[in-house]
């Protein structure tokens, strides 16, 4: 794949997170991450395929066929 991956876990925040508080939800990014992800929007979606989130990375130069990993 690209390089960076994206991952999504249910988690505590930690002393060094930034949160991100958007409609009742808060998303944790650590500290190193951040600098990727500036800008980047989450959405959750529904096909046939299943469910996901899927990432939108204004950073990412390029991004592999699955759309879970992207280099920047």
């Amino acid at each position: 794949c690209s390089g960076f991956e994206y991952g999504f876990m249910l988690d505590a925040r930690q002393e060094d997170d930034l949160t991100v508080l958007t409609q009742n939800v808060e998303v944790f990014v650590d500290s190193l991450s951040m600098q990727y992800l500036r800008g980047a929007t989450i959405d959750f979606k529904r096909d046939l395929s299943g469910a996901k989130f899927t990432v939108q990375n204004p950073n990412a130069m390029t991004t592999c066929s699955c759309g879970s990993s992207f280099s920047a």
